[in-house]
């Protein structure tokens, strides 16, 4: 009997743990495949794939050819079509799907969160918690946040370039993780009174909501958007269980 293919659907640290751990496993192998918008992908064991399948018919396309045992989103907790088409596809094709989904951030007493549902209500309320905003919402955002630039300083951090930003607008391209020295450091440079983020969870971010709240920084959270049902893990070391009791 050959080895049992997981399709990891990736693009987080889980992920990229997920496949090391199967890598020291013998019996599986497994693709990880990456949607292509970072341009400088960290080395993932085994196989990779880079791009789009083509929507649901083609994932749908790829799963039925390559009849994965398992199919485990680990997409980031943010994503919100491919969780949704790797639901579809595999259900209709019968194959095991897990969404790896890691925790969100526990909120501690002293945290200034102002929770909101999601980018359009944050540039709502954005202007009356402070003056210089750090942004850290990722790409898709970012045209709607910069409707604010006239009327209170923005600073954008992402991992790939931003082009075209209106004057005084900064840009800071950097790739997490981040310390708290480094976080805290980059909130005082600028002057930084209240921060946006995404409820993404995991240790890679979470210098940021450390900082903030040492400094006593509101921070304006986006709720992450809803999963489709099914099967749940963590952490890597509880989608393995799951792995190892598939038939």
């Amino acid at each position: 009997m050959g080895a049992r293919l997981v399709l990891i659907l990736g693009g987080t640290a889980e992920a990229t743990e997920l496949a090391r751990a199967l890598a020291d496993r013998p019996g599986w192998r497994t693709v990880t495949s990456l949607a292509g918008r970072t341009s400088t992908p960290g080395k993932v064991a085994g196989e990779l794939r880079q791009g789009g399948f083509g929507g649901i018919a083609g994932l749908t396309a790829w799963l039925a050819a390559e009849r994965p045992a398992a199919v485990v989103d680990a997409t980031h907790p943010f994503a919100r079509q491919m969780p949704s088409h790797a639901a579809e596809a595999c259900a209709a094709l019968g194959i095991p799907r897990l969404r790896l989904l890691r925790p969100s951030w526990r909120r501690d007493a002293e945290d200034r969160w102002v929770e909101v549902a999601d980018a359009t209500e944050a540039v709502r309320i954005l202007p009356s918690f402070g003056k210089t905003a750090l942004l850290t919402t990722g790409h898709e955002a970012v045209q709607l946040f910069l409707q604010l630039h006239q009327r209170m300083r923005l600073v954008l951090r992402s991992i790939e370039p931003i082009p075209d930003l209106p004057l005084g607008v900064v840009h800071v391209q950097a790739r997490p993780p981040f310390t708290l020295e480094a976080e805290s450091a980059l909130l005082a440079r600028y002057g930084v009174d209240v921060l946006v983020s995404k409820a993404s969870g995991g240790a890679a971010g979470h210098a940021k909501i450390l900082a903030a709240r040492a400094r006593g920084i509101p921070v304006v959270l986006l709720a992450r958007p809803p999963q489709p049902d099914g099967p749940t893990a963590t952490d890597p070391s509880g989608a393995l269980p799951w792995l190892c009791g598939l038939a």
